[in-house]
């Protein structure tokens, strides 16, 4: 399973999922969030509130829209793939004015564009700005601390979809000034799709108070009022925070720091392996992100055909590309539960099944360059 998400779950997470349920309006659950809690605003680096739905991280995205939006109002998005798209057609689907700043898809939004649609905001009607920390859709990372600064310049609120990143790939909420951050359970937390985890800065709280939500299940307010006595106002995916208590477990024994230098060690490993096979990348090494990779199929291979061959013969599963990248290129997921032997078997297989399509490169190159990009950084520590 080499998906930009769902993700391979660790044994220790899926037999978590096999405890045996528990009253989730008693003492048992309050214990089970309050653990919970705690280790999320570990990896959220916050210490503001957190609101944890059951959804997938779209209906997060959906969430931070209908709370912080009203119909009318104008918000500025950051554009590189599809993802950043959903926000747009989420908002559009709310009646929200959507101004948009585009980069072309496998290069990052610069930090100067945004800037430069908030200073000709002269009367501040922009209330919001979204932005993709991490593009799934093309292996893209924006540059976001450079993006809180210069957001900081206006009175809007910052809202980052961090699905394919957080856990996996630095963000520090408090330190940068975020106002939302939005994530999914199925990436780098390392537990089935399901949930969706937003944290809300107290600035943010001041707009949705202003906002007034106008949804019931949605209502950020809901979750706040029931987060004093550890519950929540609805019935939540308690498998899931079974599996989700296993897996922060897991982030803190293994250290986020460690974390994040696995994850560049991974998408380094596999970035060589694909170059030495003569494949191009989508992106490039700038705004190459440590979670995704995003690799031409070379001229003459259909992608449907590489990714059936990895499938069916070698057993690895890589995603095809979404939209306008559909048969042109395929992703490989480096996230989460994923160690060097998962991207040397992936490289490996990735070779056999290139070769038997005819590809013209050395066998075995990429597993030799990507075995000497772990050799260096071994001898780096």
């Amino acid at each position: 399973m080499m998906l930009p998400g769902p993700t391979p779950v660790p044994p220790r997470v899926l037999r978590a999922m096999g405890t045996p349920m528990i009253n989730h309006r008693g003492v048992d659950f309050s214990t089970l969030f309050t653990e919970v809690e705690a280790g999320l605003k570990d990896v959220f680096q916050t210490n503001n509130d957190l609101v944890i739905l059951p959804a997938a991280g779209s209906g997060g995205m959906e969430s931070a829209v209908v709370n912080l939006l009203s119909p009318g109002d104008k918000a500025l998005f950051a554009v590189m793939g599809v993802f950043g798209q959903r926000f747009v057609d989420i908002a559009t689907g709310y009646r929200v004015e959507p101004l948009v700043v585009e980069a072309p898809w496998g290069e990052a939004v610069k930090p100067e564009q945004i800037q430069e649609k908030l200073a000709a905001d002269k009367d501040h009607e922009i209330k919001a700005v979204f932005v993709t920390h991490n593009e799934t859709s093309t292996g893209v990372t924006l540059d976001l601390e450079r993006v809180t600064q210069v957001v900081q310049e206006h009175p809007a609120i910052l809202v980052v979809d961090a699905v394919s990143s957080l856990g996996a790939i630095d963000l520090k909420t408090d330190a940068w000034g975020i106002d939302v951050v939005v994530t999914g359970s199925q990436k780098a937390l390392m537990v089935p799709p399901g949930l969706a985890l937003v944290s809300v800065s107290q600035r943010a709280w001041e707009v949705v108070r202003e906002n007034g939500c106008c949804s019931y299940y949605w209502n950020w307010e809901a979750y706040r009022k029931l987060t004093e006595k550890k519950q929540t106002p609805y019935t939540p995916a308690v498998t899931l925070w079974f599996a989700l208590r296993e897996a922060l477990t897991m982030i803190r024994e293994e250290g986020l720091k460690q974390i994040f230098e696995r994850h560049a060690l991974m998408a380094e490993m596999v970035r060589t392996g694909a170059r030495a096979l003569g494949l191009d990348l989508l992106a490039g090494d700038a705004v190459a992100s440590n979670t995704i990779t995003a690799v031409r199929s070379p001229a003459g291979i259909n992608v449907k055909d590489l990714r059936r061959c990895l499938e069916a013969v070698y057993g690895v599963v890589v995603a095809g590309g979404q939209k306008k990248l559909a048969g042109e290129v395929f992703r490989i997921g480096h996230l989460g539960y994923v160690f060097p032997n998962d991207i040397i078997n992936v490289l490996n297989a990735l070779d056999l099944c290139l070769l038997d399509l005819g590809h013209d490169h050395e066998a075995g190159a990429a597993v030799k360059a990507a075995g000497e990009v772990l050799k260096r950084r071994g001898k780096e520590k």
